[in-house]
């Protein structure tokens, strides 16, 4: 039953070239698949991950060049949290600095010390110290040395008015077990190691969350195969949440459902992955089209900013 963690976070980011910029060069994360919007393609879709763009390291975003800015609040994912090496946190902040971040003091949560800070767009976000990490797998790629890179997903924060709702949808849909509790925090966590953490705090009554720049779309979690995932969506459809029908997505196979604290869920199967239509050494590098947008790629690559 048990889901082993997050497949991916999606947001809403300004800028293409800017995002591309803080993400491949600030993070040092890799650039794994240039596409559209499905819905909207006259927008990028791009994804950010480690060397082979594997579950639990897919940050994603659509870019609008002018977009409104969002507002956390409740019904929202308030922060996302990538895990770096334990003994790196110092070598992140230092950098942080460098490239004029800004970030606040880190701070031992659950035991981990965690380095909050914010994109350019305003999307909270903070890198985790987790013990035994330097032992995963790094891109190299970038100029962020390899004993210092991001793993991948250490996990979410979610922020919402009560806890229970969306507690009931975690273990009973997903599988995920309570492991602890601070303060407003409940953490709960899979069985992955990239991506195995959801936090929910609960507020009670505070701002609704307003969608916009640097705000988190949909974070998914991860279904082995159409299988699972179709068990998940009936364990949803059992608690009276409304699932949508499969959509390919060309590199996973996604359901969506709201969870009752106002999150998007979706739950994306692992296959076929990011290599299903350019080889693994050039992700990312050229404008991939689902098949039913090619005949339009010239009027496409038209009004597409370029990101270099």
């Amino acid at each position: 039953m048990a889901s082993a963690g997050l497949h991916h976070v999606t947001a809403i980011s300004g800028p293409a070239r800017r995002n591309v910029d803080f993400y491949t060069r600030v993070l040092g994360l890799r650039l794994v698949k240039k596409t559209v919007n499905f819905d909207d393609p006259g927008t990028y879709h791009l994804y950010y991950g480690d060397a082979d763009g594997a579950p639990g390291t897919i940050l994603t975003f659509f870019p609008w060049e002018h977009v409104a800015p969002g507002r956390v609040g409740i019904g929202q994912t308030e922060e996302t949290a990538f895990r770096v090496p334990e003994g790196s946190i110092g070598y992140w902040t230092h950098r942080l600095v460098a490239a004029g971040i800004a970030f606040e003091a880190p701070a031992k949560v659950f035991g981990e010390t965690v380095l909050p800070f914010r994109d350019p767009d305003g999307m909270r976000l903070a890198l985790v110290g987790v013990a035994g990490a330097e032992a995963e797998p790094a891109w190299g790629g970038s100029d962020v040395p390899a004993e210092h890179a991001v793993r991948g997903f250490h996990g979410v924060t979610l922020m919402l008015r009560q806890a229970a709702p969306t507690a009931r949808v975690l273990t009973e849909v997903f599988g995920w077990t309570e492991t602890g509790r601070e303060g407003s925090l409940i953490r709960y966590e899979g069985t992955a190691g990239l991506g195995g953490h959801v936090t929910l705090r609960e507020v009670g009554d505070f701002l609704p969350g307003r969608s916009g720049g640097g705000s988190v779309h949909h974070i998914a979690f991860r279904a082995a195969d159409d299988a699972g995932q179709a068990e998940m969506a009936e364990r949803a459809g059992a608690l009276g949440l409304q699932v949508t029908e499969q959509r390919d997505r060309n590199y996973f196979r996604s359901v969506y459902f709201r969870e009752p604290g106002g999150v998007l869920f979706e739950i994306a199967t692992d296959a076929p992955g990011f290599a299903a239509d350019e080889p693994a050494e050039a992700l990312g590098e050229a404008l991939k089209l689902p098949a039913f947008l090619e005949p339009h790629r010239a009027e496409i690559e038209r009004v597409l900013p370029a990101l270099a």
